[in-house]
């Protein structure tokens, strides 16, 4: 089982991000690497599309470098990346609605199968907890993965999220009660949350 990556603080982050705004190279390798983890959980969420993380992930660092000379540190560089990383998502979104993706294949769910990973630990329950996320209906999602999978703290959340911090704590609570409830309903439908109000 591969270890887990040692935790950077926010505070550390952050002084990187200044460092790398100010032509430090190395911080702009070290801000990348210890942030490029969270960014890729947190598009595969907001797109609902695993496949298309990376492309995701490169395109919010891209921005983000970008945009790097002019960042002064107002909120946590993590925050501030996870904000790039929600418009990243929405602007995909928008360029997937007007122009679909066709596959090009006869056996297109053979396709699927093979494109998924193999071999990792928990895979059974791994996909019964997405199944579970997945189940919750977006906004509340979105709230549990930034607290709950990523770790941000609730004000954090809240800022990237662009609601109040009582808002997040409720939609943590309710994602939190339904996935309970799940897990304790065995006879429950794939999909019980859907058209819930968030």
């Amino acid at each position: 089982m591969t270890p887990a990556l040692p935790t950077v603080t926010d505070e550390t982050v952050t002084a990187w991000a200044l460092a790398a705004a100010a032509g430090d190279h190395e911080a702009v390798d070290r801000f990348v690497r210890a942030l490029q983890r969270d960014v890729r959980r947190y598009v595969a969420y907001l797109a609902d599309d695993v496949q298309a993380a990376d492309d995701l992930t490169q395109d919010t660092f891209l921005r983000a470098l970008t945009a790097l000379p002019r960042f002064e540190g107002r909120s946590s560089a993590r925050v501030w990346l996870l904000s790039i990383a929600r418009r990243a998502v929405a602007d995909s979104l928008r360029r997937a609605a007007c122009r679909p993706r066709t596959a090009c294949t006869d056996d297109w769910q053979a396709a699927a199968e093979r494109a998924q990973p193999t071999g990792l630990p928990g895979f059974d329950e791994g996909i019964a907890l997405r199944e579970l996320v997945d189940s919750l209906p977006g906004e509340r999602r979105e709230a549990f993965v930034l607290t709950q999978l990523l770790g941000l703290p609730y004000a954090e959340a809240a800022e990237v999220s662009r609601c109040p911090v009582g808002t997040v704590r409720s939609r943590v609570s309710r994602a939190r009660t339904a996935l309970a409830e799940c897990v304790a309903d065995e006879t429950a439908p794939a999909h019980p949350l859907e058209g819930a109000a968030a």
